[in-house]
């Protein structure tokens, strides 16, 4: 049983057929071969991440009699030590779809099946596969909400139990430790990582049920507070398969069922629909393999973008002189997320008031988010550039200042990763370039000192970036 991004022992797929199957003995097996993933192997992050699921994924087995047999790559020479070792007859897994995945995993299907091993996989990642939906005209969706139409309605399959008990692997069968794979870093950077998140499947339960019992109920107002608890914060759990979306689509509508009136029904539907814009990532990905290296609207490959290196390294450090954008980029940096309505923000100022472009900000949330799933990285950053599948206007240019009056009015979000500008009052806190003198001096705030400057103008890099456009959208 050959895991990857479906570290969970419940619904999932192939191992439930593994077992069902009646084999004698199965091996468990994560093999580590980043260099197989080319470009796109995991980043900082999701390694720090990574490496906590992999040791709750083995404590779950031992748990059932079992354990985890961890492996250095080549994958197929992984497998085939193992296969002389065990005397193997087949190799079962769930599938993935980014575009070296797959790559790969066609390589290993056709070395297995040269040597007699029977290859099963299966669908554990997505509800439905991004080759089962296509329009009328048998073309892959390029916008959401009739791709989101398309599947919100078809029955999704109960979730599979957990096995009860598991065969041992046999003592002769080694593994390497898990520090061997060096997925965590040699100066402890990941602490605030390690104080947020919970990683394993007993964590993604347990963060479902909170989210459940806390906070769907008020999902569609909740979600946009910054400040707040209010999103699920399920994508990592997610992104490493430690919880698959049949078990959230599942708990949702039972608890719908059981304690929802008619009231709650608009909050789960706007919750789903989040699930369905992660299947939309897929889809897409799957179909326009190129997107996360070129723009999907091809007139983007002209855009005049800027070359600014010193404005990048101030928008990666949260030093802009931009609250909500500082205030976001903080965040990730501490904890491995970023709140979606920041990430709209943060993406919005680099890609138009910055106009850098959208790939250097990509490749910085891949190494710094703990769930960089690459599918809805790619989408996430192609939508706020203007540039990608259903996206957004690129005269749709967020305004930090206006975002940060609207979604954390009393500065609570920007107190908390700004504390330099705790003591502003609230009218000021967004816009501290706009504050009389006397209200800075009373703040113990001096701009460019204590806090910085802008680094840009956002009323005139609006008209800039509208101006760059303008050169490119008829071509």
């Amino acid at each position: 049983m050959w895991f990857r991004r479906d570290l969970r022992l419940a619904d999932n797929p192939a191992l439930h057929a593994a077992l069902e199957a009646g084999f004698d003995s199965i091996v468990p097996v994560f093999i580590h071969a980043p260099h197989e993933l080319g470009a796109w192997a995991p980043g900082g992050a999701q390694r720090v991440w990574q490496h906590f699921s992999l040791a709750a994924l083995d404590a779950d087995l031992e748990a059932l009699g079992s354990r985890l047999v961890i492996r250095h790559g080549p994958t197929a020479t992984a497998l085939d030590a193992l296969i002389e070792q065990s005397g193997a007859c087949a190799v079962y897994w769930n599938r993935l779809y980014d575009p070296n995945t797959i790559a790969r995993d066609k390589q290993v299907k056709r070395h297995l099946e040269d040597r007699d091993i029977e290859t099963v996989s299966f669908n554990a990642a997505l509800l439905h596969e991004p080759w089962t939906v296509s329009t009328r005209q048998s073309t892959p969706y390029k916008v959401f909400t009739p791709f989101w139409k398309a599947i919100r309605d078809e029955p999704v399959r109960n979730p599979l139990p957990a096995p009860a008990t598991m065969p041992a692997v046999w003592s002769r069968i080694g593994s390497e430790p898990l520090s061997e794979l060096g997925l965590l870093p040699d100066i402890r950077w990941d602490t605030g990582i390690r104080e947020t998140w919970h990683p394993g499947e007993n964590g993604a339960h347990a963060r479902l049920e909170a989210f459940v019992a806390d906070t769907l109920s008020q999902y569609g107002e909740s979600r946009e507070r910054p400040a707040q608890l209010g999103t699920s914060h399920l994508s990592p759990h997610l992104h490493f398969g430690e919880i698959g979306p049949r078990q959230v689509v599942h708990r949702v509508e039972e608890w719908l069922h059981e304690h929802g009136d008619e009231s709650d029904r608009p909050h789960a539907n706007t919750f789903l629909s989040e699930i369905g814009w992660r299947e939309f990532a897929h889809h897409v990905l799957f179909h326009f393999p190129n997107t996360p290296e070129e723009p999907l609207d091809v007139r983007f490959k002209s855009f005049p973008w800027a070359h600014d290196d010193a404005a990048l390294k101030a928008w990666q450090d949260g030093r802009t002189g931009i609250p909500m954008v500082d205030a976001g980029m903080r965040e990730l940096w501490a904890t491995g997320t970023m709140h979606n309505r920041l990430r709209m923000t943060v993406a919005s100022f680099l890609t138009k008031n910055l106009r850098i472009a959208w790939q250097h900000g990509e490749r910085w949330f891949w190494d710094t988010l703990v769930d960089a799933d690459l599918a809805n990285n790619t989408l996430g950053w192609q939508w706020a550039a203007g540039c990608g599948a259903d996206a957004a206007p690129f005269f749709r240019i967020f305004n930090p200042a206006r975002q940060g009056e609207r979604f954390d009015a009393d500065g609570a979000y920007v107190r908390r990763w700004v504390p330099e500008l705790r003591d502003l009052p609230n009218q000021h806190i967004h816009e501290p370039w706009a504050a009389p003198r006397k209200t800075l001096d009373d703040a113990g705030v001096t701009l460019g000192e204590t806090y910085p400057k802008p680094i840009v103008d956002l009323k005139a890099s609006r008209r800039e970036a509208l101006d760059a456009f303008d050169q490119i959208k008829n071509s």
